[in-house]
């Protein structure tokens, strides 16, 4: 139901259910959802676990796409458990079928016609599970160019993930002990504001290690990040990557040469010390003005 309501509830703040795509992971592989998706008129994005049956009921979805031909291949870069760069080939077969609703449910519901996409790697390595996605979509999928940007859309849900960890586990939303609903939801938002950022900065250290600090970090933060490193980093440039890294230090980051890049866990654990470290400074140095970060 948490599902369905959430499809039901975004589509209608939206107000444009044709331009939304719901994409969800394997707990999201609900008939009901493909059927209440075609009767509000928006469209989903969803790694399947169930091989349904398919076509006229004889086959199943994994039957037919063991007979499709594969469209062709598509290059990814990823980070394994421990945070070090990968690199997969995936063989890409996308076709369009009619899929069937389960056995008990077939009374209720109609079959959906729906493009299916299976993306497996291609000679994976001992030391790892291979890669193997299952999409489901009512999206159109023609050629590989659909598939291909279907996965990459697909891929950007990791990062929904990364903010709620934050949201839950660095925020502690859950946790949150409040008497009336509007203090709750004051609280939710500014807790989003908050897990946005850090879920933001991680990205944008990995992304563009070498930008300005300056949008990031105030004079004093960068000041007080500049000592904190002071005898581990000596003539290093004072980019983004030098400070976030600072930050992650504070959290708990080893910075280690084998070490993958920090997480928002140090992150926030990082940003939380830095925070007291600038109301300390403040506090000492009444005359210096505050600045916001």
């Amino acid at each position: 139901m948490r599902w369905l309501d959430n499809l039901r509830l975004s589509t209608e703040l939206a107000g444009s259910p044709e331009r939304c795509v719901h994409i969800g992971d394997r707990e999201s592989d609900i008939f009901e959802l493909f059927c209440l998706a075609q009767k509000v008129g928006t469209h989903f994005l969803i790694r399947s676990c169930v091989d349904r049956l398919a076509e006229d009921g004889g086959t199943t979805i994994s039957q037919v796409m063991a007979e499709t031909q594969a469209s062709g291949t598509h290059d990814i870069q990823f980070r394994d458990d421990r945070g070090n760069e990968q690199q997969a080939k995936l063989l890409i077969r996308h076709a369009a079928m009619t899929v069937c609703p389960p056995i008990g449910k077939q009374r209720n519901y109609q079959h959906q016609q729906l493009g299916i996409i299976f993306a497996e790697e291609i000679n994976p390595p001992k030391d790892r599970s291979p890669i193997f996605w299952k999409l489901i979509t009512n999206l159109p999928v023609a050629n590989h160019a659909d598939a291909v940007q279907k996965l990459n859309w697909y891929a950007q849900r990791w990062n929904i993930e990364t903010f709620f960890k934050t949201l839950k586990t660095g925020c502690r939303i859950e946790k949150m002990r409040l008497t009336t609903a509007s203090r709750i939801a004051n609280c939710i938002a500014l807790c989003c504001v908050v897990s946005w950022r850090i879920s933001w900065l991680t990205m944008l250290r990995r992304q563009f290690p070498t930008a300005s600090p300056a949008a990031v970090f105030t004079d004093t933060e960068r000041a007080l990040l500049d000592r904190s490193m002071s005898s581990v980093r000596q003539g290093m440039r004072r980019d983004i990557d030098f400070y976030m890294t600072a930050v992650a230090r504070l959290g708990g980051y080893l910075d280690r040469s084998r070490d993958g890049p920090p997480g928002t866990t140090v992150l926030w654990r990082g940003f939380t010390r830095l925070a007291d470290l600038v109301e300390g400074f403040q506090a000492a140095n009444p005359s210096a003005s505050p600045t916001c970060g």
